[in-house]
């Protein structure tokens, strides 16, 4: 696995894949870059994939408070997807808090991004702007998380977190490893709501979005939070030429439990067959706007 110090961070990745097409994979919160290995098994033929630890996160170094997280996260992503292809856009795609990076990147470095597969991101501001019944609901059940947090419960946060976001089991039936690994980065959790929950990046202002020239496509597991189809259905909205996915069966971790359900799509996203050649025209045009059987 490389290292490097990236964005002045000391970082880890791996690189998968030996297709002739880079690309740029981005984590969830939680996870690392092992989290691919299933869809990357997948795609490569197609891609040539490099996936970092993000900060505080694998074998990449702790997040120490500054700067911001989402920020240092954007700017490791954007370094190493300037490397790439020696600056040539590559395609980007991210999951959940991975996916919101890659959206920043897309809007602060679009000479970077080739194409944006966004898996479930996790970018709840763009619910609450606009105002959907979705935000409402889901935020009421925020408070037990953040008084968790604030009273120094951190392993009931993870129970928290992990019931809602994770493959569904139940944290305390996880391996002790992979549980603790959780417990201790669960502050890394609230460390991101100034861009998830308040857009301190400003990628909502208007306009902006709109002036997304890349193909987007938006991928959400049919038993996933509701928030998630109330934040995709914003963004597709707002995008031009967005494409969603929609995945019966599948919750948050669909690129981890459904990883060949969404492979071909991401494939015909791309204009690509899996052999990495030019996609079926058939190919392409069941590509996502109704739900994948």
């Amino acid at each position: 696995m490389p290292h490097a110090v990236i964005a002045a961070h000391p970082t880890h990745w791996r690189v998968m894949g030996r297709g002739a097409r880079p690309a740029l994979m981005l984590h969830c919160s939680l996870a690392h870059s092992g989290a691919w290995t299933g869809l990357s098994a997948l795609l490569e033929d197609a891609l040539t994939m490099t996936a970092p630890d993000l900060p505080g996160h694998g074998r990449s170094a702790d997040w120490n408070g500054t700067p911001p997280l989402h920020g240092l996260a954007t700017d490791i992503a954007a370094e190493l997807a300037a490397s790439l292809a020696h600056g040539a856009p590559v395609d980007v795609i991210g999951h959940s808090f991975g996916g919101t990076i890659a959206l920043r990147l897309a809007l602060e470095r679009p000479d970077l991004v080739k194409s944006l597969t966004l898996i479930e991101p996790v970018f709840f501001a763009a619910a609450r702007i606009a105002n959907t019944p979705e935000y409402a609901e889901t935020a009421k059940a925020q408070p037990e998380f953040d008084i968790a947090m604030a009273e120094g419960r951190h392993l009931d946060a993870a129970r928290w977190f992990h019931s809602r976001w994770g493959m569904g089991t139940a944290l305390d039936d996880m391996p002790e490893v992979q549980r603790n690994y959780m417990v201790d980065r669960i502050s890394l959790i609230p460390a991101v709501n100034d861009v998830l929950l308040d857009d301190s990046a400003g990628l909502l202002v208007p306009g902006r979005l709109e002036s997304l020239q890349v193909p987007v496509l938006l991928i959400e597991g049919g038993q996933s939070p509701v928030i998630i189809d109330a934040v995709n259905r914003t963004l597709a909205s707002r995008i031009p030429g967005t494409q969603r996915l929609l995945v019966p069966g599948a919750g948050h971790m669909v690129p981890i439990t459904h990883p060949t359900r969404i492979a071909g799509p991401i494939l015909a996203h791309l204009g690509l067959g899996p052999d990495g050649g030019p996609a079926p025209v058939s190919d392409v045009s069941r590509t996502v706007r109704t739900p994948l059987a």
